[in-house]
């Protein structure tokens, strides 16, 4: 039996917006909107000194409003809750920084009325040509506190791909886990020097420095710090290291990333 094939959403005439034609967008604009309008998670981007917003389905569905239609591109009469409810919270974000809230309390429309939500809310900061140009914000309901009080992770993401990094840190910040990330070895170990993480989730294939490479030096300097690859082209290179560490095999579901980083936890919390 012939099943018809599925027919992708109509493409905005962004023109008609205050972004105006893609076609003169820059690269890093393309790419969030890209990944935005095809996320099943609520997202909302603001852009530029103008803050337009652009935002997805499941952030209309999500916020309630009987108005309000994906994918936006305009600049608001009034700023998103997402980002007005606190002058300080998105200070990180505009300095470069992801940064994320739990259970903050933002207005829903529901049932013919606002009504107050609990959220969990992630920030990831969009650089254009001369710094940040926008911030994206992730929203889901707040998580319930896990079973047990178990904390999030901190996670340090080394992977060289731009579209990965992104993905691979919106799905941790989702599971509840606190995220940083860079593209490379060489900016990974000054980090790991300033800051504690919990977990290094690293490439393997790396521009410079492998991820193996970036591993060792990393337990040089905390050596208590929990050790993820990720690689496509098997487990060759991690099979017989001289360290502890966990593996998953590109391309790998969220089910196998959730397991891989609770055997972690557990293996912090043993130690």
């Amino acid at each position: 039996m012939n099943h018809p094939a599925a027919v992708p959403p109509p493409t905005p005439d962004w023109s008609r917006t205050d972004l105006g034609d893609h076609a003169h967008w820059p690269a890093s604009l393309r790419l969030t909107i890209d990944i935005l309008l095809n996320s099943p998670q609520a997202m909302l981007l603001v852009w530029g000194p103008q803050q337009i917003t652009v935002y997805n389905d499941a952030y209309a569905a999500l916020i309630g409003l009987p108005s309000l239609r994906a994918p936006g591109g305009n600049v608001p009469a009034m700023q998103p809750a997402a980002f007005s409810w606190s002058s300080a919270a998105l200070a990180p974000a505009r300095e470069g920084r992801g940064v994320s809230y739990r259970g903050c309390t933002l207005p829903l429309w529901r049932d013919g009325r606002m009504e107050q939500q609990a959220l969990d809310l992630y920030y990831t900061p969009v650089r254009g040509e001369d710094g940040v140009a926008g911030i994206l914000c992730t929203l889901a309901l707040a998580r319930p506190a896990a079973a047990g009080g178990d904390a999030p992770l901190r996670l340090l993401v080394v992977e060289d791909n731009a579209d990965a990094r992104y993905l691979v840190c919106e799905t941790l910040r989702a599971l509840g886990h606190e995220v940083e990330a860079v593209a490379s070895g060489e900016e990974a170990l000054p980090l790991l020097s300033r800051q504690v993480f919990d977990v290094l989730f690293t490439d393997v294939s790396l521009p410079g420095m492998s991820g193996v490479d970036l591993a060792r030096l990393a337990l040089q300097q905390r050596p208590r710090l929990a050790l993820l690859f990720a690689s496509g082209y098997g487990d060759e290179l991690t099979r017989r290291l001289e360290f502890p560490a966990q593996s998953l095999q590109k391309p790998y579901d969220i089910e196998q990333l959730q397991q891989a980083l609770e055997q972690l936890a557990a293996s912090l919390r043993a130690n």
